[in-house]
């Protein structure tokens, strides 16, 4: 299992096994450029000029719903991520000690199923980029290059995803700030008297920007597990707090502009329209962007789906085949998807996933709570990967009864394409069910539980 080569386009040795403390190596800095870069995407521009067409919100209003809630609800995601050199495993495999070895199932095949979703959906974005900015090259096999780009990446694994954020930081910043000063010059009274202040609005947008956070949350550590151990949580914490949050406004911001300024409700036309012939350079690099992004839903995807398989396999470790074998398993599946699913049957597809992402509020709370309240920062590495649980058991009935708890209390208040709840306009226009979800299950794990006395392991 040892990981002899560590260079970027060094084949990762390790698929769910514990990294030993004497194989840690990295910088932290590392998730700081990991998490700007991969949330700087077409999907997060889009996202972000919702703001104005959607919301009907001015700049300035846009403008502080979009930082509000991105750094709110990046605290979930850094605390994740803070896990990793800790523990030193998959944030979905460290779930065994939050819910039993069987008990994590649920958790383990809902995020497999987001994220493999999450995958089909950037095949798809990818090859109608790339279409784009090549029309010489159809769709069927543009579709098919940006999914293969995205798993030949995977497969190398962690350090060339990592490195592939390095350079992109770099790149993909510069690109946006230039982009910015293109727009802003275009920017006058008119522009920011645009829109007004409403508090439904605003509150639907910081709601979106914190569950995109929240939404991260299922494989963070999967990025951090290689660092030392003694770094400690803070500086962990801090790189990826920073990272994802800044990253994601960068993004968010630069859709808001661009619709302000060109007008229409066609984001990334709108980016075009109003940079110009830079706008070209821009929809490049967001096409690689998409490909290094997909590379990590993959990556994810693959760990949560060799964690399901071994739970019933009792302590056989998957190596790096099975890591490489399941991950063309992935691409052939995702792909042939991708390529039959007609535009309707995308747009339910992406509907679906989005509307299973309240599960995973509850999940997040008790993952925060049972790490660093509840078990004071430390597992016990041979019970999670043991055949009967160890120390954890089978099941951990008090963690799947609050998690249970915390996914019903979301269904009055849910609001999506195939449920709308008895009281999900208790705030006209938002879904709110995410913060009730988070509410309840954080007081019905504190009730439910009480945490190793301060030293014990």
């Amino acid at each position: 299992m040892e990981q002899q080569n560590n260079g970027a386009f060094a084949i990762e040795s390790n698929s769910i096994d514990y990294v030993p403390e004497n194989k840690r190596h990295g910088s932290v800095a590392d998730l700081f450029t990991l998490w700007f870069c991969t949330n700087i995407a077409p999907l997060a521009v889009i996202t972000g000029a919702m703001s104005v067409v959607t919301f009907g919100l001015d700049v300035m209003s846009a403008l502080s719903a979009i930082v509000a809630g991105h750094f709110f609800g990046a605290l979930f995601l850094a605390l994740a991520s803070a896990q990793g050199p800790q523990v030193g495993i998959p944030q979905m495999i460290q779930s065994r000690a939050q819910f039993g070895r069987y008990g994590s199932l649920l958790v383990v095949g809902f995020t497999t199923l987001i994220y493999l979703g999450f995958f089909i959906s950037n095949i798809i974005l990818s090859g109608k980029t790339l279409n784009t900015v090549m029309p010489a090259i159809n769709i069927e096999l543009a579709t098919i290059i940006g999914a293969v780009g995205a798993t030949l990446m995977g497969i190398i694994g962690y350090h060339l995803i990592h490195s592939f954020n390095k350079v992109g930081t770099w790149l993909m910043g510069a690109a946006l700030l230039i982009g910015f000063v293109l727009m802003l010059r275009q920017m006058n009274a008119d522009v920011l008297a645009q829109g007004a202040f409403n508090l439904s609005g605003w509150f639907a947008m910081f709601c979106i920007c914190a569950v995109w956070q929240i939404s991260f949350s299922p494989y963070t550590s999967d990025y951090s597990r290689y660092l030392p151990k003694e770094i400690g949580v803070f500086k962990p914490f801090i790189m990826t707090y920073l990272g994802a949050a800044v990253g994601t406004i960068f993004a968010f911001c630069f859709g808001m502009v661009a619709v302000s300024v060109a007008g229409g409700s066609d984001a990334m036309a709108a980016v075009k329209d109003s940079t110009g012939w830079f706008g070209v350079v821009l929809m490049v690099l967001f096409l690689l962007n998409i490909i290094g992004h997909n590379a990590m839903n993959l990556y994810g995807a693959v760990l949560s789906f060799i964690t399901a398989v071994q739970t019933f396999v009792g302590q056989w470790i998957p190596n790096k085949t099975v890591r490489m074998a399941a991950s063309v398993l992935v691409l052939a599946a995702s792909t042939a998807v991708a390529l039959w699913a007609s535009h309707d049957f995308i747009g339910h597809f992406l509907n679906l996933i989005f509307a299973l992402l309240f599960i995973l509020v509850s999940w997040v709370v008790i993952n925060v709570l049972d790490f660093y309240w509840l078990n004071r920062k430390c597992y016990d590495i041979g019970a999670i990967f043991a055949d009967d649980g160890g120390i954890y058991g089978k099941y951990n009935i008090k963690a799947l009864s609050v998690y249970a708890l915390g996914i019903v209390v979301q269904i009055p208040f849910l609001k999506n394409a195939f449920f709308t709840g008895v009281w999900a306009d208790v705030v006209p226009n938002v879904d709110v069910s995410w913060i009730v979800g988070l509410v309840v299950t954080a007081f019905a794990f504190v009730l439910l539980n009480k945490p190793q006395p301060v030293g014990e392991k």
